[in-house]
């Protein structure tokens, strides 16, 4: 055997080396990417929305004079949380406001005391209604001539439900509302208290990463087609004994390789970055 067939022979020793490398790294791969996939979209799926209703309260020894306020009753709202425990004091908001008014005003409208309505719609479907998103949500009835705003705040105080609602470390924001009108054939008050911790309260995951990690799998997904049919044509140039032809198409496939790889080391660093995020809001949610 001369010197230059035993060149020959070990540079195609090499570079088939090199091949079989690259072509186990780049299977060894791909079950990797599908399994980074489903975790950043069962991390996202975890967000579940509360409901806080206790029963609706009815008065039941009137006074003789009385008349409600939104502001009073969302300052005596806020002295019962300073006074008990010195939680935060709920932020007003407008939106919430907007929906307290609506049910005040649909339940005059259709004579019933109740969280759900008589089409089925509870509090989380009236604030979805206004574009509201929340994480949580708590609502408070009552119906009677209270004497004022505090009378009235100290009544769902002494219920165990209305007091949980009102002291919940949980809500952020609050919408209140008064009416007074005619229910059950008297002249009465109907208010409404609305609670809520808004979904951007907590840091929600960056929605650009999840597009840019399905770009990247898309990526490699047709660079991974090509890959195969690269080796469909080696098995061709090697059946030949196209050793030149061969040689030159393992570039070719190593090329595409390292392109795969180098994608799948972004998706790798993207969905980190995104789980990181997406585990920063449910634990969030959870101490909230």
């Amino acid at each position: 055997m001369n010197r230059k067939t035993i060149i020959l022979i070990t540079l195609f020793v090499v570079v088939g080396a090199t091949l079989f490398f690259y072509k186990d790294y780049f299977f060894d791969l791909s079950p990797k990417l599908s399994d980074i996939g489903k975790t950043a979209e069962i991390l996202v799926g975890d967000i579940k929305k509360e409901i806080s209703n206790p029963p609706p309260l009815r008065m039941i020894r009137e006074s003789e004079r009385s008349y409600l306020t939104r502001a009073g009753t969302i300052k005596f709202t806020n002295m019962q949380r300073v006074n008990n425990g010195g939680l935060a004091l709920l932020l007003e908001n407008s939106q919430l406001n907007a929906v307290a008014s609506r049910k005040v005003q649909d339940m005059f409208n259709r004579q019933y005391f109740e969280h759900v309505s008589p089409d089925g719609k509870n509090v989380g479907d009236l604030v979805d209604g206004v574009g509201y998103e929340y994480i949580a949500v708590g609502e408070n009835l009552a119906l009677g001539n209270y004497k004022d705003d505090q009378e009235l705040v100290q009544a769902w105080m002494d219920s165990p439900g209305h007091r949980a609602n009102i002291l919940s470390s949980k809500f952020k924001e609050i919408g209140v509302a008064v009416g007074k009108g005619m229910f059950e054939g008297k002249e009465t008050w109907l208010a409404v208290q609305t609670f809520a911790l808004p979904l951007d309260f907590c840091p929600q995951a960056d929605d650009s990463l999840k597009s840019q990690i399905s770009w990247l799998e898309l990526q490699v997904a047709e660079l991974k087609v090509k890959a195969d049919l690269l080796l469909d044509e080696l098995d061709l140039y090697k059946k030949r004994g196209d050793k030149d032809g061969y040689n030159k198409k393992v570039e070719e496939y190593n090329a595409v390789v390292k392109q795969i790889n180098d994608l799948v080391a972004q998706i790798k660093t993207a969905v980190i970055k995104y789980n990181d995020q997406v585990k920063m809001f449910n634990a969030c949610i959870a101490e909230s």
